[in-house]
């Protein structure tokens, strides 16, 4: 009798959650809307990036605000520090030449030339005191070959220097939502 409890007690678990991750995602979707409206910036979608999953998971969506839904998920890297970690905890740093990511909300700017993964990069404007620095820095939503499409953990992803990398077919779905679009927020949080 003691199997099916456990199996219950695991299944509720699994739930409690699967539903934290669904309200995280809905308060931050809320939270990200009326800062697009304030700021007078896109109302249609917006990309989250989750530092607390592992980067052999899907922690980068595209939130649909019209339908309330997410159009895509995806792995996304993260900085590797001034040295490769050697765990899947990323450090965060605003400061140039530190090869970390920055946390906070991001002006998606205008769509350039990259040498990395399928050539095009997204120029990102830090809007907060965490992330100011992004735009010197050079800090750009790219692809890499080297990212896969499909989750791998408990494996990791490789790292980068700062800039959120993508796989070369999640970054060739973000160029079709982004191109034709102007100041969409991408808010990388942890």
């Amino acid at each position: 009798m003691k199997f099916p409890i456990l199996i219950l007690l695991f299944l509720n678990s699994s739930s409690t959650k699967a539903q934290k991750t669904e309200l995280e995602i809905k308060t931050k979707t809320t939270e990200s809307f009326q800062f697009a409206k304030k700021n007078k910036m896109d109302t249609t979608i917006c990309i989250l990036i989750d530092m607390k999953i592992s980067s052999g998971k899907y922690r980068l969506i595209v939130f649909d605000f019209q339908k309330d839904s997410i159009l895509l998920e995806g792995l996304c890297a993260h900085g590797s520090g001034t040295t490769e970690s050697v765990n899947d905890i990323p450090i965060f740093s605003n400061e140039e030449n530190s090869h970390c990511t920055s946390l906070g909300k991001y002006k998606v700017g205008s769509r350039a030339y990259s040498s990395w993964g399928i050539h095009i990069n997204y120029k990102l404007n830090g809007l907060e005191s965490t992330n100011n620095n992004a735009f010197k820095r050079t800090i750009v939503l790219h692809s890499w070959e080297g990212i896969c499409d499909a989750e791998i953990y408990p494996q990791r992803l490789v790292q980068s220097w700062g800039c959120p990398t993508v796989s070369n077919n999640t970054m060739e779905e973000l160029d079709a939502l982004l191109k034709n679009r102007s100041s969409v927020l991408m808010w990388i949080y942890c």
